[in-house]
């Protein structure tokens, strides 16, 4: 089953209505986006938490890194770039962390706040190559913006 992006987009937009905390937020997105497309093995917020430096938030799937700085990996790049990274193989991709064995592709899009304020990135991890595409980039990316745009 594939995301049905404009569904889960007014779904979010009802559980998330009034609520200004981040974290409560990225939970909420994080699990209606987990269990919305069987490609998405691991599903998850990392957060800016020092200049540089990205920490784990609310996710779904196994155990993910801890701690990435900008300077690695794919979501780093995404947070030092600001810009949306996707990557058909993660083994062809320079730097990745492999957090888990069973990732094959990835999308990380980063996480703005108000007036551009960088507040952390999505990872979305698939056990499939070449899992993500631009439709996943544009509907993940306006769920990011009407859920955390106005924080």
């Amino acid at each position: 089953m594939r995301a049905d992006y404009g569904t889960l987009a007014s779904v979010i937009a009802s559980l998330t209505e009034d609520e200004t905390d981040e974290v409560a937020l990225m939970a909420t997105v994080v699990c209606e986006l987990h269990h919305a497309d069987d490609r998405f093995d691991w599903t998850g917020f990392y957060r800016v938490t020092a200049p540089g430096v990205l920490k784990i938030g609310p996710y779904q799937g196994g155990h993910g890194c801890l701690v990435i700085p900008f300077a690695r990996g794919v979501c780093g790049a995404a947070a030092r770039e600001g810009r949306v990274q996707i990557v058909p193989d993660v083994e062809a991709f320079p730097g990745h962390i492999a957090c888990s064995s069973s990732t094959r592709s990835e999308i990380v899009l980063p996480v703005f706040g108000r007036g551009g304020r960088l507040i952390g990135v999505l990872d979305i991890d698939s056990d499939r190559p070449g899992a993500f595409d631009g439709a996943d980039a544009e509907g993940l990316s306006a769920i990011l913006t009407s859920v955390f745009g106005a924080l």
